[in-house]
């Protein structure tokens, strides 16, 4: 009998030291400091930081291009460390690095990639991602004849040939534009409606809001926040509201982003009812992020 594994990637303890480059320097560097965390399934996880917070080391150790210090990483209930070559089978990663061979066309490319995978005849799985992904119009150009932004839909695409119920995407929308930004948005979201689960890393702060289940929040090597972004929005921003009464006074208020627009009436001593002309501005997760690594 097969048991349905709800959580499709834990992550355990994991810690990552990276020796000195000089050679006389006794000083090492943590990449990873203890972090913990589970995707389950069908979920959109999205993992974010600055720069140098850890977040492609932790990717690159899930991946098996790194080795853990300590700690481990499960996928689909096997380590990662004992068992890399089914990790690798499970998995679609999506590098920030847009890497492609410029002379073979786009559906030679994809060919290759299901080859990787020991997949014949897999043109129907590939045919579908080049009209999800709008490529179908350019699957003979070679890669060298592509835009930036097509050769990111085809990094995706060659990431889900082999059709992985786990997909990491870093920095998916990178230097991409909003019409492009937004597709590939939608079709994330229909990823997850199919049952994969997405391991999402972004600078782009809108994104994360929009698409994710849960959020992990990494700094300087270690897991300060995860949760629902509502909730991080709730208790790490503020919400803005400019009000004009009956009488013609105007008023502003900055407040926690968790109170109710009546609760904040209330404690300023105005009502509803006097109440002509209103707006308000949300909390955003952008705010929050920077309180969060900030602290």
């Amino acid at each position: 009998m097969n048991v349905m594994v709800t959580d499709v990637l834990k992550i355990i303890n994991l810690k990552k030291t990276y020796n000195p480059k000089d050679k006389n320097s006794q000083i090492k560097t943590e990449a990873l400091k203890g972090v913990s965390f589970e995707i389950h399934t069908g979920e959109i996880f999205g993992l974010l930081g600055p720069n140098g917070a850890g977040k492609t080391t932790l990717i690159n150790t899930i991946t098996t291009l790194e080795e853990p210090t300590a700690g481990d990483v499960i996928v689909f209930d096997q380590s990662v460390v004992k068992n890399p070559q089914f990790t690798k089978k499970q998995i679609g990663v999506v590098h920030q690095e847009v890497i492609h061979t410029g002379f073979f066309d786009v559906i030679e490319i994809l060919r290759f990639q299901s080859g990787y995978y020991g997949i014949k005849n897999n043109d129907d799985r590939i045919n579908y991602l080049l009209d999800k992904l709008s490529l179908t119009p350019h699957k003979h150009k070679k890669v060298k004849q592509l835009s930036g932004g097509m050769k990111r839909r085809l990094m995706i695409a060659k990431a889900l040939v082999h059709s992985p119920k786990l997909l990491l995407l870093d920095e998916p929308t990178a230097g991409v534009d909003v019409e492009l930004r937004e597709s590939l948005w939608k079709f994330v979201l229909e990823l997850k409606a199919q049952g994969v689960s997405i391991l999402l890393t972004t600078h782009y702060l809108e994104e994360a809001e929009k698409l994710c289940d849960r959020v992990g929040i990494i700094n300087k090597g270690s897991l300060v926040y995860i949760g629902h972004p509502q909730e991080v929005i709730a208790k790490y921003s503020t919400k803005k509201i400019n009000l004009k009464t009956i009488s013609g006074q105007n008023f502003s208020f900055t407040d926690s982003a968790a109170k109710t627009i009546q609760q904040i009436l209330t404690e300023n001593k105005i009502s509803f009812s006097d109440v002509v002309d209103i707006q308000i501005e949300e909390g955003k997760l952008e705010e929050a992020f920077t309180k969060m690594v900030n602290l």
